[in-house]
């Protein structure tokens, strides 16, 4: 992977400011790209920013179209796009509220649609694209206590599909990317939730995430950027449409 060369390529990754979005990010840049990493925090994208050359950022909002807009207005256009920016939040379907219901919809899926199509009027007329989105294995299965999020990353799942036959006689490929818990901010507040709501020592929580990876781990954002790389690389123009689990064998 350390062989693929995306110099003259731009780059640009939602969610950037930490976890899976970081990381690749950082790959991105290392491989020669210019990369843009969004999001709605400052801090963490300055230190996204700070770690590699070749990186910017921008406070950037993905459920908000104006916002999106304007930021392929001033950064794209791009040729790589990772739609990471997500999050989720636990509780009973009985115990979810509209407006958590659509919060949730909106952040991982609304955000993906918006991003993706900016994204193709940059890319119109041009031989070659990468959009990959970052989904989830809760877009191939179901979780209970998150039902918002896994019919979100179903969505995320059915859009990388459809659009991806849109775009294949015009050299730009759509994939979505399905790992498992990962080793990030977000799954340790999932570790922290089960902690809150359980009783469970850390130990135990960490584990209930574990225990649905055959491989009894959590996934290394590593393990996800070597997929966008791959996706990236010069050997992936046939790989179209597909939602690839990153998941030990649990899906």
């Amino acid at each position: 992977m350390s062989s693929t060369s995306l110099e003259g390529h731009r780059a640009l990754v939602t969610g950037g400011g930490t976890g899976v979005g970081r990381t690749v990010a950082l790959k991105l840049a290392q491989a020669g790209a210019e990369v843009t990493v969004c999001g709605r925090r400052l801090a963490p994208l300055e230190e996204t920013a700070a770690m590699a050359d070749r990186v910017s950022y921008a406070i950037t909002d993905v459920t908000d179209e104006a916002a999106i807009t304007e930021l392929f207005e001033k950064f794209g256009p791009f040729d790589i796009v990772i739609a990471n920016a997500g999050g989720t939040q636990s509780a009973p379907l009985t115990r979810v509220n509209l407006a958590d219901w659509q919060q949730t919809l909106n952040v991982n899926l609304t955000g993906v649609f918006l991003t993706f199509r900016a994204a193709l009027a940059g890319l119109k007329g041009r031989p070659w694209g990468r959009l990959v989105a970052i989904a989830s294995t809760a877009g191939l299965k179901g979780y209970g206590y998150v039902v918002p999020y896994c019919a979100a990353k179903h969505g995320v799942v059915g859009l990388t599909r459809a659009l991806a036959l849109e775009t294949a006689r015009g050299g730009v490929t759509v994939n979505a990317l399905c790992p498992g818990f990962i080793d990030t901010p977000m799954t340790e507040e999932s570790i922290q939730n089960i902690i809150d709501k359980t009783g469970k020592n850390a130990d135990e929580a960490t584990r209930a995430l574990t225990s649905t990876n055959p491989m009894g781990r959590l996934i290394q954002t590593d393990e996800v950027a070597a997929s966008v790389m791959y996706l990236c690389g010069e050997h992936s123009g046939s790989i179209n449409g597909q939602a690839i689990a990153i998941a030990g064998g649990e899906v």
